[in-house]
């Protein structure tokens, strides 16, 4: 059975930091490059980062760069995303997801950041 976990979430304050975890079971995790999206309300889903199934190349969308990383440990079948810097527009429900030929959703975790 496919799973994939997100956890870390939470409230925090602007400038504050975060990192959600996202835990995968169920299928071959480092062959699958992985992603971290956010929908925030009334929004399209949006790719925030993603990453390789190495590690090696990473992306990252405009308004997290400098901010955000990206990582992955392939011994524990996850990826992370470190946040920092966190500003209110941050604010969304973030999903990870894994692709290769096929993909997979996490459920999401949501982030809120306000003072």
């Amino acid at each position: 059975q496919v799973q994939l976990v997100e956890s870390g979430g939470g409230l925090v304050q602007p400038g504050g930091s975060l990192r959600l975890s996202c835990v995968a079971s169920g299928f071959f995790f480092s062959v699958y490059s992985m992603s971290w999206y956010r929908q925030a309300p009334g929004k399209e889903r949006e790719l925030v980062a993603a990453i390789s199934s190495t590690g090696g190349s990473t992306y990252y969308t405009d308004s997290v760069k400098g901010r955000f990383t990206i990582s992955r440990d392939n011994l524990k079948n996850t990826v992370y995303l470190q946040m920092s810097s966190l500003e209110p527009k941050d604010t969304a429900v973030y999903y990870c997801q894994a692709r290769s030929d096929d993909s997979y959703w996490g459920r999401g975790t949501q982030v809120t950041v306000s003072s």
